[in-house]
């Protein structure tokens, strides 16, 4: 059985979808996950922190997997194949917290939101450096400007809250493969022709 935790960012992803969260009590929470207010308020000190929650959870996830990415290969080519894969996964294993995400991050404390924010930026920054480390070592193309390449490649994988489905025509890891090659594509540098031809 899941933790007591656990069952109430269930019960709040299920209830928050469905009502928006200035729909839902903390007691309506608790009554759907079969808790009580005592075990609510001994892992969450509010319905604002649980908001918080939901939404830190999954940029997390996507934080500490790119750093994995950073520190466990060499190359920025895999390096950045890493970090594509493991963002696109996310929508599959964090589907009803980005959903709530998007559908009611306006209601985040500002407190909570500079957390958010502080960790969307970390993430944002690793992107960069890796296009950039890319551009160093002749791997991607020079011309292509980091920054739009990189805010290119947020929106684009982004998106895809919108239209992925679990029971979709393809899985996520066939997704994943998709966009790698779509941004691989565009930002490796081609082989010199000239040279391929000694």
């Amino acid at each position: 059985m899941k933790e007591l935790k656990d069952r109430i960012i269930d019960a709040a992803l299920v209830l928050f979808e469905k009502d928006g969260y200035h729909g839902v009590t903390v007691n309506q929470i608790v009554e759907h996950c079969k808790a009580s207010k005592g075990g609510f308020y001994h892992h969450f000190e509010s319905k604002d922190e649980l908001l918080y929650v939901i939404h830190d959870t999954f940029i997390t996830y996507v934080l500490e997997k790119a750093h994995v990415a950073k520190q466990t290969y060499h190359y920025p080519t895999e390096q950045l194949q890493e970090m594509i894969t493991s963002f696109v996964k996310v929508f599959d294993l964090y589907k009803p917290h980005i959903y709530v995400f998007y559908q009611e991050s306006t209601y985040l404390k500002p407190h909570y939101e500079e957390r958010i924010k502080e960790k969307r930026n970390e993430f944002k920054e690793l992107l960069f450096s890796v296009i950039e480390k890319g551009q160093q070592t002749g791997d991607f193309r020079k011309e292509l400007p980091v920054v739009i390449t990189g805010m290119s490649i947020l929106g684009m994988v982004n998106w895809t809250y919108k239209w992925y489905k679990k029971d979709g025509e393809k899985s996520i890891d066939e997704i994943a493969n998709i966009y790698v090659d779509l941004i691989l594509h565009s930002v490796l540098k081609e082989p010199d022709q000239s040279l391929l031809k000694l």
